[in-house]
């Protein structure tokens, strides 16, 4: 019985040995993966700032009114163009 002993607990040192590195290496893989996904992230909520500054210009008003002067031929009505309604 003693002579079996020693063996197997060699064999469940090895086998503990092999498991602690193979999830070490693994966490390492997934900390890498995390890393990556952060900077990701990251650069997207750059870029969603700046589509958020670039609408923000585009929809000024001088902006609006400068497409509606090229592109649509609109302009500032005259005073006897505009009628005032009250209730």
């Amino acid at each position: 019985m003693r002579s079996m002993l020693l063996p197997l607990l060699l064999l469940a040192t090895v086998v503990t040995a092999m498991g602690s590195a193979y999830a070490r290496h693994e966490s390492r893989k997934l900390f890498v993966q995390l890393q990556q996904l952060e900077a990701e992230r990251d650069a997207m909520n750059v870029e969603w700032g700046q589509l958020q500054l670039e609408q923000s210009t585009y929809t000024t008003h001088g902006k609006v009114e400068d497409a509606a002067r090229k592109r649509l031929d609109m302009e500032i009505p005259g005073s006897e163009q505009v009628m005032i309604l009250r209730p």
